[in-house]
């Protein structure tokens, strides 16, 4: 993939600032599909509005919606991953052209003012965009919607070595004495693990990788870390903010939160590294005007006046803006989606063992976070918290009477 080390930092950046807010309930949220219409919106913007939308995007308004489009494109060739942009209409709306030149092609259609039909299609293009993973788009459509403006991502990937089924029991933490369902397999690879030394305290990072080029990074924190703390630190050993010392180079001991570093015998000199973690099915939906600061958007809230000049000779206000995120991670691989709307109103016998090698144990038995990172530019995808686990089935139903 082949965007801009501007344009990544700049997701990032607001990746992080996203984290920051999450509380301690499950959540999954993708500032990638928010990121390239705030861009539109900046370069469409004047005065105020386009001063705040300049600084959540991360650049000037003049260079955002070039930087969009190229993220666009560098997300179409992630293997796996789709992305698209759809910008909808009312007839009575006039656009500049040349803001709708910035806009990437073929994605300009009409709402037709008829709600059941202009619903319909609206749902359509959020399920063919995400492969059914999301099945409406997340706008109140009514008749003082102008103008909508949406982003849909999808991220499947299968892992290079799946997990096995497996049980667990915690013994400390909010999940203790639950029997839940959890995934395991264990790898020779030491790197796969390692630690990184936090402002907040010590976290723990798993790299389990896909197939397609993008991987999803487990982050368990000191047990006293906020969620919003682990997600942005883990951002941050991306951003070199913060090292992590890999599980090769980790002393004998706990080094890290999860992780219990020692010897064992083997019948092989291959040092061990062996996962136990949670599966997860999250969704979420986010109304982003309860925030508005975060995205840029509260002087763009504001009705009385328009703040879009570039985009059309009529005032425009935003109305709303919304996502609907969803993450699944299971024993064959990991899949993401959201579609960001913004509506403008106005793991047998053999011999005995001969070697003593390294074993690293990991447990992911608390709640944890996790980043879907592209391996090379480092662009976090999705981001998420995992607060509740699965439970086994056979604890999940009813006893028989």
């Amino acid at each position: 993939m082949r965007a801009t080390a501007d344009s990544v930092r700049a997701v990032n950046r607001l990746t992080s600032r996203w984290a920051a807010t999450a509380g301690p309930d499950d959540t999954v949220f993708s500032a990638t599909g928010v990121w390239p219409l705030l861009a539109l919106l900046a370069d469409a913007a004047d005065g105020p509005a386009r001063a705040e939308l300049e600084d959540a995007v991360g650049m000037r308004g003049d260079h955002a919606a070039d930087a969009a489009r190229r993220l666009l494109a560098a997300l179409a060739t992630v293997r796996g991953s789709r992305s698209a942009v759809g910008l909808w209409v009312r007839r009575v709306l006039p656009l500049r052209p040349e803001w709708t030149a910035e806009v990437p092609a073929d994605c300009l259609s009409v709402l037709s003012g008829d709600s059941d039909s202009d619903r319909r299609a609206l749902d359509t293009w959020a399920s063919e965009n995400t492969d059914g993973l999301i099945r409406s788009m997340p706008i109140k459509l009514d008749d003082a919607v102008l103008l909508v403006l949406a982003a849909a991502q999808v991220v499947r990937l299968k892992w290079l070595r799946p997990f096995r089924d497996s049980g667990m029991t915690p013994e400390t933490g909010p999940w203790q004495g639950r029997e839940l369902l959890a995934l395991c397999r264990s790898t020779s690879l030491l790197d796969r693990i390692g630690v990184a030394g936090t402002d907040h305290g010590p976290l723990t990072v798993l790299k389990v990788l896909g197939d397609t080029g993008v991987d999803v990074h487990l982050l368990l924190g000191a047990p006293d870390m906020a969620p919003g703390d682990v997600l942005q630190a883990g951002i941050g050993t991306l951003t070199g903010t913060y090292r992590i010392v890999p599980g090769d180079r980790l002393p004998f001991g706990g080094p890290g939160p999860g992780l219990t570093v020692g010897t064992v015998r083997s019948r092989t000199p291959d040092p061990t590294l062996a996962v136990l973690t949670s599966p997860f099915r999250l969704s979420a939906d986010h109304d982003l005007l309860h925030r508005p600061a975060l995205f840029g958007l509260s002087t763009a809230m504001d009705g009385s006046h328009g703040h879009f000049p570039r985009m059309s000779a009529a005032p425009l206000a935003v109305a709303s803006a919304r996502q609907s995120a969803t993450a699944v991670f299971d024993a064959e691989g990991f899949e993401a989606a959201s579609v960001t709307a913004i509506g403008a109103m106005a793991g047998g016998l053999g011999p005995p063992p001969r070697h003593t090698t390294k074993y690293i144990e990991a447990e992911f038995d608390r709640p944890f976070g996790f980043l879907a990172v592209h391996r090379t530019s480092r662009l976090v995808l999705t981001a998420g918290w995992v607060a509740e686990p699965t439970p086994c089935p056979e604890f999940d139903s009813e006893p028989a009477s």
